[in-house]
């Protein structure tokens, strides 16, 4: 008899993909038996490659190796000589969509995510909006499982590493050891869009009051990009404290390890909110234009530690990809950061 061998496909943004670990790790660990295989873009390998004894990965380079059509139908012949015996679309997109009719005219067990498109439209519309919390990500991705068979209990997760966290020899010298007396916070201020970016001149002023209640404290900078590129040196130049994590560790896994060992990071609703969610870390989560009633508040997160602005307008996009109706961001700009730091300050003197 053939050993159950499932295919779980979740391409898209490192976020998105993050979100699958818990349920992926709840399938392999609660059915220990079965073997898992999950399909995405290299970047993601680190959050599954320790997971479980019985996940797998395997990469798809979708703009080169498998591009268009004809990169599909390639795809497809590599996974088919696999022999899966189900298959789990986490993604629902054209490329898995295709790959899903493939499967499904051979006569594979397939399912797909639900993704509630038009609860979405009403929750972000702007006339006659629809404020009913829709269901996590982590509910929707399980939810194809069971269908598949495979019901699980992703409450068991905790992180992907040890209760004591990554190993922090794996690290650079430049991140040394932790003192028990000085906190480490992680800060991830940006996101890919506008609509979720806290005001870089207020996210300077709540690293300068941060350090003026935690002066032995260490703050970690997390992101690479042109924004993170003119933003975080002259923060480190102005403050002692702040460590530009990007000129340190060179990979996600190191930035996990890291993670891992944070007293509490702040973030947008970005990528950075679900790794440190992975690792166990509490986040503060700012959020603008998006909602965390849309689904997409961190693995096991606490709300208490939600920071957002009531506005009738909001939410006013899922991602957080379009202008603001308004025009002046009150969303964001009305958060002031004292209670960014209040909040902070309470994880870490508890």
């Amino acid at each position: 008899m053939m050993k159950e061998h499932i295919l779980v496909i979740r391409f898209s943004a490192l976020g998105d993909v993050a979100m699958a670990v818990p349920v992926v790790w709840a399938l392999a660990t609660q059915y220990p038996d079965v073997r898992v295989t999950v399909l995405s873009r290299a970047f993601a390998r680190p959050l599954f490659e320790h997971l479980s004894s019985n996940v797998n990965f395997m990469e798809a380079d979708l703009k080169h190796e498998y591009r268009g059509m004809r990169g599909l139908n390639a795809l497809y012949r590599r996974l088919a000589a696999k022999q899966f015996t189900k298959v789990a679309d986490l993604h629902d997109v054209l490329r898995s969509e295709y790959l899903r009719y493939r499967f499904n005219f051979s006569h594979y067990k397939v399912e797909h995510i639900r993704k509630h498109r038009k609860q979405r439209r009403q929750l972000t519309s702007k006339h006659k909006k629809d404020k009913s919390p829709l269901p996590s990500s982590f509910r929707n991705y399980a939810e194809v499982f069971a269908r598949l068979g495979y019901p699980v209990d992703v409450r068991q997760f905790h992180s992907i590493f040890p209760t004591a966290g990554g190993d922090l020899s794996l690290l650079p010298a430049a991140i040394g050891a932790k003192q028990e007396s000085h906190p480490w916070i992680g800060i991830a201020p940006f996101a890919a869009h506008q609509g979720k970016v806290y005001p870089p001149r207020l996210m300077e002023q709540v690293i300068r009051s941060l350090l003026e209640r935690h002066p032995f404290a260490r703050i970690f900078l997390f992101g690479q990009g042109e924004q993170e590129n003119e933003f975080f040196q002259p923060w480190c130049t102005q403050f002692r404290q702040c460590t530009i994590v990007g000129n340190h560790c060179q990979t996600l896994y190191h930035e996990l390890i890291l993670m891992s060992h944070l007293d509490v990071m702040l973030s947008m609703d970005s990528a950075n909110m679900h790794l440190a969610s992975l690792t166990g870390t509490p986040v503060v989560s700012v959020w603008g234009a998006t909602h965390p009633m849309a689904g997409f508040l961190g693995f096991n997160q606490s709300e208490d530690n939600i920071i957002q602005t009531d506005l009738d307008c909001r939410p006013c996009s899922i991602f957080g990809n379009k202008p603001c109706r308004r025009g002046d961001y009150a969303c964001l700009n009305n958060i002031p950061p004292e209670r960014i730091v209040e909040r902070i300050s309470t994880l870490i003197n508890n």
